[in-house]
This record gives structure tokens, sequence and C-alpha cells, in this order.
């Protein structure tokens, strides 16, 4: 028996320019409550920092995971035996399929501040989903992790 191949985990991290732009939210909001006072100002700061640092982290904390016979991708749970080939998409193309090749009933998990992306094709034929587009630093390392668990499945 072969020894199971290593899962695959990604999780799409907000860049580090976001958590400056979170800071400058709490700056703005400090200096629209100075003419309140000082209290105020600090309570800006600190507040606009913390809430727009929560939205930055949830939406960078999105996980793609190759785990036994399924395909995790944020909410999305997909079985292996669901899926077809999978294309790596550079940065060209990877515009393209999130623009106007785009297919609105495609599965899209998409991250702005990910240039490159891997396209795999649903061929089950219940499911009106033509392919999923999921965005990832590392499109290469996950095709190939899906090409070892469909393998072993």
């Amino acid at each position: 028996m072969q020894p199971s191949a290593s899962p695959y985990e990604e999780r799409l991290t907000a860049p580090r320019s976001w958590w400056l732009m979170c800071l400058l939210v709490g700056v703005a909001l400090a200096l629209v409550l100075v003419p309140f006072g000082t209290l105020p100002l600090l309570g800006g700061l600190v507040g606009g920092t913390a809430a727009s640092a929560v939205v930055a982290s949830s939406y960078g904390s999105v996980r793609i995971r190759v785990v036994g016979d399924s395909l995790l991708a944020g909410e999305a749970r997909i079985p292996l035996s669901a899926l077809g080939d999978a294309e790596v998409l550079d940065q060209e193309e990877a515009r393209a399929w999130r623009t106007y090749k785009a297919d609105t009933r495609a599965f899209m998990l998409l991250r702005a501040y990910i240039p490159r992306a891997l396209k795999v094709e649903v061929t089950d034929p219940a499911d009106p989903t033509p392919y999923l587009y999921l965005s990832t630093r590392e499109p290469e390392r996950l095709a190939a992790a899906l090409k070892a668990a469909r393998a072993q499945a």
C-alpha cells in the first residue's frame, strides 16, 4: 500500500497592504471624531482599526483543501469523483476567466489580490456547475494534489 499523499491546504490570506489600510481606516475615523475630544478620537482609532481588521481577516480566512476524496473550497465540499481536468491559469488567463470568459453558473472562489488560478472541470451530469475557478497562489501544486488524490481514490 502506498503512503497517502500529503493533503493540500492553502489559506488565501489578505496581503500585507490591507493591514496598513485597516490602520488608515482607524486614523480616518479618528480624524472624523477630533471635534468631539480625545476619548472619542482614541475610540475611533481603535474601533475603526479593529472593525476593518476583522473584515480583512474574515475575507482572507478562506481555505482550499484536498482532504481524502473531497475538495474543500471555502464553504463548498466537492467530491473528487465529480471533478474532471484541471487547468492552471496564468495571470492573463485567470483575468479572462473571471471576466469576459466567465460562466455565470461557475463556482468562483475568487480573490482579486491573487493573480493566478486553477480552473477545474465539473463532470457530474447532475450538477449544472460547468467548472470551478479557484484563486490560488500555487495552482500547479493544487492540480498535482487533485490528480494524486483521484489516483488514490
